[in-house]
């Protein structure tokens, strides 16, 4: 960022810039925020709490693809399709798998295109979803709670790979896997991406390298899979039960597209010279993932079917770690355990620092606005790789199935309202063409968005725990979870009339409204920075201009701009011209 401007001359260089004068810290003068080190750092904090600007997305869309494609290199697929295979069968299990994509990839796409487009992260897009301003924090707790359930999944699995090559106990793998994720993550955007960029060949020869070996040594593995029955073989054919129950487990990711949309918001500005990149991109990088996720845990099943003929115990058909040394043990013998290793650290690696930035972007959403403090992204990365300590010190590898079938009712029941309000609400006209994400222009609760959420999830929740009895209602219930939020988003939707989405209109943007394109910068009168237009909002209490996270930490104004009849820094800031750049 740049250095703080003197107050005395910010005023005058406004005075001399806008045909009215303005007052850069508003009548209540002394006020001026200053931000701590970590939180104006931009190289650290990545606008972790804001609208990325188009002057800061300058990688490609290949790059930017890369990027967010490297965060899925997890192996927990490999876990989480044993899992569903070894207790479902192969019949009910595989087509659980795949269903499970399908939906993950349709409710994807309107999410990554519309973070691409606006530049905003997942609880940005929310909070203009029919959400509101602080009904999006229950979300912020929901998406913070995948990236500390997958970042200890993860985790414990690197943990594994330290036991298999060097003895180390799990507890301290536990520690150490943690640890070694934090000194890469603080600095955001910027090292994830030569991480991913750099590390992407090898882990992708790697990948496939298991595969190869199985389908020369032992090419009746791939028959043998589409007849397993089961740890217990009583699922060799068919049930829509077992099926219903996978596919709980495997929605669990459905998440997933919050973490890719931390990545897409850095997406350049579509234009006609890169729309055919920007459209595969952003979506190959956003929905695009779960074919790579779907084909991962299909191998992971395929691989602890063979782990099995081979005599290894379920618990170790189940790890990572053990299924890939085992398919790579004929072709490579003594370096075995070596190539495995390297494996499963840098595909661990990869998805935590990925885990860890997300959770860090998504707690100090939460806490801003609960607080009205922003002490800096990177104290969220300590908080977030704590809890998930916690939990692989708990051993929650042993609950997978459990954990990641009682997620997926909540994590679906949110996708599915904001892919609701994109595809259903918006072109309908109920909702705001644009993603508004201000806190100047929010109510603080939306029914719409919020409600349909709470209500989907109360009642899948209640199927899950087998309140309805222990059918259909109980294998389907995440599936009942994203059908009532559909459905009671666009009712309420319609049956409000839109009008808990906008408290008052966007005066600075005006017309234009949300346009990403909008790259001109204006400066914001408490903290004194520049800002692109669309990430600045008019604000009565200091009659000035205000960047959107200084208004979401404003603790004083009691939301006064959205009870006054004439804001009074609105139709004079229109007309402001460029000041400075962004920061």
């Amino acid at each position: 960022m740049s250095s703080i401007p003197d107050p005395a001359e910010a005023a005058e260089a406004a005075e001399e810039l806008s045909p009215e004068p303005l007052v850069p810290v508003g009548a209540h003068v002394g006020r001026q925020r200053i931000y701590g080190k970590t939180a104006a750092n931009e190289s650290l904090e990545d606008y972790s709490l804001r609208y990325a600007p188009v002057s800061f997305r300058t990688w490609s869309p290949f790059v930017v693809a890369t990027t967010a494609i490297g965060g899925i290199a997890y192996l927990a697929d490999f876990a989480i399709g044993a899992s569903i295979v070894l207790t479902n069968g192969a019949a009910s299990g595989i087509t659980a798998i795949l269903a499970a994509a399908a939906i993950i990839f349709v409710t994807g796409v309107p999410i990554a295109r519309a973070c691409a487009k606006y530049g905003v992260d997942m609880d940005l897009l929310t909070r203009g979803t029919g959400f509101g301003y602080l009904g999006s924090t229950l979300t912020s707790l929901i998406y913070a709670s995948f990236t500390f359930i997958f970042f200890a999944l993860e985790g414990s699995i690197m943990a594994q790979g330290f036991k298999y090559a060097l003895g180390i106990p799990l507890p301290v793998g536990y520690l150490i896997s943690s640890l070694l994720i934090v000194p890469i993550v603080v600095f955001g955007m910027k090292a994830l991406a030569k991480l991913h960029v750099w590390t992407q060949p090898l882990w992708l020869a790697l990948l496939v390298l298991p595969f190869v070996i199985v389908a020369v040594n032992h090419p009746s593995a791939f028959a043998e899979l589409g007849s397993f029955a089961g740890l217990d073989s009583a699922h060799g054919g068919f049930s829509w039960h077992a099926f219903g129950l996978g596919m709980g487990v495997a929605l669990s990711l459905i998440a997933q597209i919050g973490e890719q949309a931390d990545y897409l918001r850095f997406m350049p500005k579509k234009t006609a010279q890169n729309r055919r990149a920007w459209n595969i991109a952003t979506t190959v990088a956003g929905p695009g993932w779960v074919v790579l996720g779907a084909a991962k845990q299909l191998g992971g099943a395929l691989l602890a079917v063979a782990a099995l003929k081979l005599g290894s115990s379920a618990a170790d058909a189940v790890e990572p770690i053990h299924q890939y040394a085992e398919a790579i043990k004929p072709w490579l013998g003594g370096a075995t355990v070596a190539v495995a290793t390297v494996f499963v650290i840098m595909s661990q690696i990869k998805i935590n620092t990925t885990n860890a930035y997300s959770g860090s972007l998504s707690w100090s959403n939460f806490f801003s606005r609960i607080t009205h403090r922003h002490p800096g992204r990177v104290y969220y990365v300590g908080l977030n790789v704590a809890i998930a300590l916690l939990l692989m010190e708990l051993n929650m590898f042993s609950f997978l199935n459990t954990i990641l079938g009682f997620y997926s009712n909540v994590g679906i029941a949110w996708v599915g309202a904001v892919c609701a309000d994109l595809l259903i609400n918006k072109p309908l006209g109920w909702s705001p063409k644009y993603i508004e994400f201000k806190r100047a222009y929010l109510y603080a609760i939306n029914p719409v968005g919020f409600g349909s959420m709470v209500v989907a999830s109360i009642i899948s929740v209640l199927a899950f725990f087998k309140v309805f009895g222990d059918g259909w209602t109980y294998a389907f219930s995440p599936l009942i979870a994203l059908v009532t939020a559909v459905v009671l988003s666009p009712l309420l939707a319609w049956a409000t009339k839109g009008r808990y989405y906008l408290a008052r209109t966007n005066l600075v943007v005006g017309p234009a409204a949300g346009e990403v394109d909008s790259t001109e910068a204006l400066t914001c009168g408490t903290c004194g920075h520049a800002y692109e237009r669309p990430d600045v909002a008019d604000c009565s209490f200091n009659s000035s201009l205000v960047c959107s996270l200084c208004c979401s930490l404003e603790k004083e104004c009691h939301d006064e701009c959205k009870r006054s009849e004439s804001p009074s820094a609105g139709p004079v800031l229109l007309g402001t011209p460029k000041v400075g750049s962004p920061t």
